[in-house]
């Protein structure tokens, strides 16, 4: 069995947002063809995608080649917008959560929602989360890895971990709004460099913020294998015990305890780096994730997995669905 936890779809189309909403700012698709979309921000090109982004249809015949048997789908993060009036934010999840909700009630032992919510107004985003789990039966939701000027770690995002908490709703953490100027401006830089670095500072503020301290049944997974942290992470911990004014002013646990206390996608792209993944995170909190269907995405689903010689039968079956339905909290049967 393979489940991708990383996967993400778009509606076919919504409203004009910014005349909806009077401000620009807003992600607009615009088809030019049957089999080609652009999506634009302020009139220019952010990404130019193709019917396996929007047609669930087209996802499932492309799963059925690649023996991907469920998906969970999560919007694109560049659909968070959390830089908007929150009363906006909220309006866009939840048309955004219903077209998910849509598609999972349509095919539902094929696809898995992860809602999306404005996190810029905790309140707002309890609210929505509520309304993700007991009313659309998501088992978690798509959070970006920081919201505006608050890293993951900043005490006004307490309610919506204390929430997640009790509704045991999962976390995926997932990179977005990385510096695009100056240096970055090269070489693709925001999506090679800039990523990896946002989901490393994203564990560190909630390790070192003290959050997997306060909030021990939190359960949180981080895309792209946990950018950098798995091998950056002696590092940090070393630099915990040297300069504990500097990094143990929120928590005094060393970042090391908590190995083992949340998940990563298996997205590296490389079997020594997977091995280390392994290594670091552990056996039971690595899960298949490919970023279906953009291009840095992993475009054979779970190839590198199997194709590792040092795992045995168990620990690929963990890789490729255990984690992810423990993860989850659901069952392999509902599946089958």
């Amino acid at each position: 069995m393979k489940i991708d936890i990383h996967s993400h779809i778009l509606p076919r189309e919504w409203p004009d947002l910014k005349q909806k909403y009077g401000y620009s700012g807003w992600i607009q698709m615009q088809h030019t063809s049957k089999d080609e979309a652009k999506m634009l921000k302020d009139g220019n090109v952010f990404r130019v995608v193709q019917p396996n982004c929007w047609n669930p249809e087209v996802r499932l015949k492309e799963m059925n080649q690649t023996g991907v048997d469920v998906q969970v789908l999560s919007t694109v993060p560049v659909m968070f917008s959390y830089w908007a009036k929150p009363q906006d934010t909220l309006d866009l999840s939840r048309f955004l959560n219903d077209d998910l909700a849509a598609v999972t009630r349509k095919y539902p032992k094929r696809f898995i929602g992860l809602g999306t919510l404005p996190m810029q107004s905790p309140e707002l985003a309890v609210q929505e989360m509520h309304r993700c789990v007991s009313d659309l039966g998501f088992p978690g939701v798509q959070i970006g890895s920081h919201i505006n000027q608050w890293d993951l770690n900043s005490p006004e995002l307490y309610p919506i971990y204390d929430a997640a908490e009790k509704l045991n709703c999962s976390l995926f953490v997932h990179p977005w709004d990385m510096p695009m100027d100056g240096r970055m401006k090269k070489y693709w830089l925001p999506w090679l460099v800039g990523m990896p670095a946002e989901t490393t500072t994203a564990i560190c503020c909630m390790i070192m913020g003290g959050v997997f301290q306060q909030f021990p049944k939190l359960k949180v997974c981080f895309a792209h294998g946990g950018g950098a942290f798995p091998f950056t992470v002696g590092r940090i911990n070393h630099g915990f015990h040297v300069r504990p004014d500097l990094c143990a002013t929120d928590c005094k646990e060393a970042p090391e305890k908590y190995l083992g206390s949340f998940y990563t996608d298996s997205l590296v792209h490389d079997h020594r780096a997977l091995k280390l993944l392994i290594d670091v995170i552990g056996k039971d909190r690595v899960m298949l994730g490919t970023d279906y269907p953009f291009p840095l995405g992993e475009h054979q689903p779970g190839l590198l997995i199997e194709s590792m010689e040092e795992f045995d039968v168990k620990l690929k079956d963990k890789i490729l669905a255990g984690n992810a339905l423990s993860f989850l909290g659901i069952d392999r049967t509902d599946f089958q």
